[in-house]
């Protein structure tokens, strides 16, 4: 069976402005340039690329434009000595409870999901977090070295204690320590760079922290603090709550657009969206939160757009009733969607060659991780 089902927008990083952080760097920077890869040199470092997703069910349009169609772009312009891993986080799943039946169907669909965008097993790794222990054993070796001090000041958990009445009885040891684990889930395979958005741009630094941490404390260089890729695109916004991020955790079904929802669902939920009653079509995130959201969708989902901005969008969209901005919406996304949704209906429905791509990988990531974890054993003497 064919893995490029869905053909993947190859302009994209043409748009991104990209600065790659050092690793003594502390201040996070906006993209500035992209080169394509040249040809490979003796000289030319090698390069190791790594990112999960939580298998939490289908993702929606906001996942897909603000993270996984950028995995396929790392994919298809990787120079020949990088290596790109992308896991299926499901021990991150497990922060919170769930139902066991339903985890086992959403990773199921994740993977196939994954697949569908255009990932590739013959040029990515991809795998089930939970199928290589190396994650779990060197996350339980760094958090004998993590402060909790500094776990404790981590923003999200910050934010979940302020939201708890009874922290005491609600919050769990895994939702406090899990950026230990996502520390160890880039280490253990020594990545160099991890493209991550704003909001987890703190558990990245963390996961330096602890790997100088580590180097410091037993006179090595086994760890390798990752260096930092931020896309300075915008999130996607909740089609009901414009000044909410789009989430598969909202009640409403309609802020959302899933990545297998048909067209006339697509339709139905972007006629739906909350705007204004303003004439004209304008780009003011702040006083148009609503109609700033669909032009940053139509910018970042149409592949054939030549505009350099959303302001330059807008301003040829200025005339357009919101009717008719809502029917090119729809349109876009549509487009950008049937060809993801048809190749996700095929590669659910192929169960053995599901399981097959995540044997490969589980057995790939296992050899990459089993380096790290030789070396790490011997510098804390457990080897």
């Amino acid at each position: 069976m064919s893995l490029r089902l869905h053909s993947v927008r190859r302009d994209t990083l043409r748009r991104w402005r990209v600065s790659i952080l050092t690793r003594e760097s502390r201040e996070l920077a906006p993209w500035n340039s992209w080169s394509r890869p040249q040809s490979t040199t003796a000289t030319t470092p090698r390069k190791t690329i790594f990112s999960g997703i939580q298998p939490t069910g289908v993702p929606h349009l906001g996942n897909y434009l603000g993270a996984l169609r950028q995995w396929v772009d790392l994919q298809d312009d990787a120079a020949p000595n990088t290596t790109l891993i992308y896991s299926l986080v499901d021990l991150h799943a497990i922060t919170v409870r769930q139902d066991p039946k339903q985890l086992r169907q959403w990773k199921k669909e994740s993977l196939a999901m994954l697949l569908a965008i255009g990932l590739d097993p013959n040029k990515s790794i991809i795998f089930h977090q939970s199928d290589v222990p190396a994650h779990s054993e060197l996350m339980w070796i760094l958090s004998c070295q993590a402060s909790t001090g500094y776990l404790g000041r981590m923003t999200q958990w910050k934010d979940k204690t302020a939201n708890e009445k009874d922290s005491s009885e609600k919050l769990k040891l895994g939702l406090f320590s899990y950026p230990v684990l996502q520390a160890a889930d880039v280490l253990v395979h020594r990545a160099t760079h991890v493209p991550v958005g704003h909001d987890q741009a703190q558990h990245l630094e963390f996961a330096r922290e602890v790997a100088n941490g580590f180097n410091h404390t037993f006179g090595t260089d086994v760890l390798i603090p990752p260096e930092t890729l931020i896309s300075p695109a915008k999130r996607v916004m909740s089609l009901a709550d414009p000044l909410a991020k789009m989430s598969k955790s909202h009640p409403n079904p309609k802020s959302r657009i899933l990545l297998t929802d048909s067209d006339e669902v697509i339709r139905s939920k972007v006629k739906a969206a909350v705007t204004d009653s303003n004439d004209g079509i304008t780009y003011d995130p702040q006083r148009r939160p609503g109609v700033s959201n669909l032009i940053d969708i139509l910018y970042h989902a149409d592949s054939r757009s030549a505009y350099s901005s959303q302001e330059e969008l807008a301003g040829d969209l200025a005339g357009m009733s919101m009717r008719a901005l809502k029917d090119r919406v729809a349109d876009t996304v549509e487009s950008t969607v049937k060809h993801i949704r048809a190749s996700y209906e095929n590669m659910l429905h192929d169960s053995s060659h599901l399981d097959e791509v995540a044997a490969q990988g589980a057995e790939r990531a296992a050899k990459s991780a089993a380096v790290t974890m030789k070396a790490v054993k011997n510098a804390v003497g457990l080897a």
